[in-house]
């Protein structure tokens, strides 16, 4: 049997030039083996397409290892007391739940959360892209995360909830403070800041779904409430991490997405031509490789729950690996030419996997490809000669990959 090979020359999550830049260090892993030990995280990379793909599906692999184990059987410590707040709110949703749980809540969840429900909020959807994208043009350009990029997703999946617009400020910051529990090795200034905006966020949902439960309304929250199966309800703290996971999971990818698309689009001023050229033609192809192409999740983690092999490494139960999903989305084994950028790529062409697969396939990825294709389609109405007015940072994350902001000309 293989021995995982070591990755810490290769992969480097805290250098500015790696978070720039991933995706040499990526091709390198890759052609190094289908297994690396990363031990700063303690864990295994899988960096090839097909590997990532299988063990998605594959049930020996979990999202949480408490359906099954205790901390102390699992091999692992129980996270400190003072994270519980986070802890509490994040392992009740369906992302870190498995079956019989998961299977539960998220037929629950599909009851509310319908083809028909995100079709309903097609219009709302175009029209505040629109509005977004001619106070963007009327100013002359500007920052298009802030302008775009971020408030569209925020006020979408706000809007079906039901939260009121006065209350949705905060939304935001509560959700990026929670995301950072995401990264690698997050620090306790971090974990303070998610456990805080763990509370606050519960707060304020609790409050509201008592108001929903004395007067129901034409939204996902009251159908969420409602939705029952064989007099199975979703408990109060279901609700709530439910919630906060269709907040921040429906908009920190999609905010991330555009404003990588773009930088991307404006790297590749060929295809944007095309692209311009022939809007209709293209958008459909065009939001399924720009979300390849640079994903904004870069990383999924897994709990091993049983021994496994890969590529004929063995990886013991009790171990955690890391699932890179931007090292898979530009594997040549799956994609011709995955480096470039080809907004004509068929959709049987382009596996990627930035929605993730198996039982933990994103639940609102069919709202997000409405999103981008919305603000997409109306900066290029808009904006026909829209352009880049300053190089951008990147965030100084990994894991969640974006801008810090996105400045461009009109």
């Amino acid at each position: 049997m293989a021995e995982p090979a070591d990755a810490a020359e290769v992969f480097a999550p805290s250098s500015g030039a790696f978070l720039d830049d991933p995706y040499p260090a990526y091709a390198r892993l890759r052609a190094r083996g289908p297994v690396h030990y990363y031990g700063p995280s303690d864990q295994y990379l899988i960096p090839r397409h097909a590997d990532v793909a299988a063990l998605l599906r594959d049930r020996r692999l979990g999202r949480t290892y408490l359906h099954r184990f205790g901390h102390e059987e699992f091999g692992r410590a129980a996270p400190p007391a003072a994270h519980e707040p986070f802890h509490v709110l994040n392992d009740h949703g369906m992302l870190d739940l498995e079956a019989p749980a998961h299977t539960r809540v998220r037929r629950l969840v599909a009851k509310a959360f319908t083809p028909r429900t995100v079709e309903r909020l097609r219009p709302y959807v175009e029209d505040l892209a629109d509005d977004l994208v001619r106070g963007l043009v009327a100013d002359g350009g500007g920052d298009l995360l802030a302008r775009v990029a971020e408030p569209l997703p925020v006020a979408v999946i706000a809007e079906m909830l039901g939260i009121p617009e006065g209350d949705r400020e905060p939304l935001r910051p509560w959700s990026a403070d929670i995301c950072g529990m995401y990264e690698l090795n997050p620090g306790e200034e971090t974990a303070a800041r998610a456990v805080r905006a763990s509370l606050e966020f519960s707060a304020y949902l609790r409050e509201l779904i008592a108001k929903r439960r004395a007067r129901p309304g034409d939204d996902l929250l009251t159908d969420l409430i409602a939705a029952h199966e064989e007099g199975d309800r979703l408990s109060e703290q279901e609700l709530v991490s439910t919630c906060v996971l269709l907040l921040n999971a429906g908009h920190e990818a999609t905010v991330n997405a555009t404003v990588n698309g773009w930088y991307a689009l404006f790297r590749h001023p060929g295809q944007l031509a095309a692209l311009r050229a022939e809007p209709e033609r293209l958008l459909p192809t065009a939001v399924e490789e720009l979300l390849r192409h640079d994903t904004p999740l870069q990383l999924f983690e897994r709990w091993v729950l049983d021994d496994i092999e890969v590529g004929g490494t063995p990886i013991p139960r009790g171990s955690e690996v890391a699932l890179l999903f931007g090292s898979a989305n530009r594997d040549p084994a799956a994609f011709r030419d995955p480096d470039a950028l080809d907004l004509a790529r068929p959709r049987e062409a382009n596996p990627h996997i930035s929605f993730s697969a198996g039982i933990h396939y994103c639940v609102g990825a069919p709202l997000a490809r409405v999103e981008l294709a919305a603000s997409l389609r109306a900066l290029l109405r808009r904006a026909p000669h829209l352009r880049l007015a300053a190089e951008p940072r990147r965030k100084p994350n990994f894991v969640i990959r974006g801008l810090e902001e996105l400045l461009v000309e009109v």
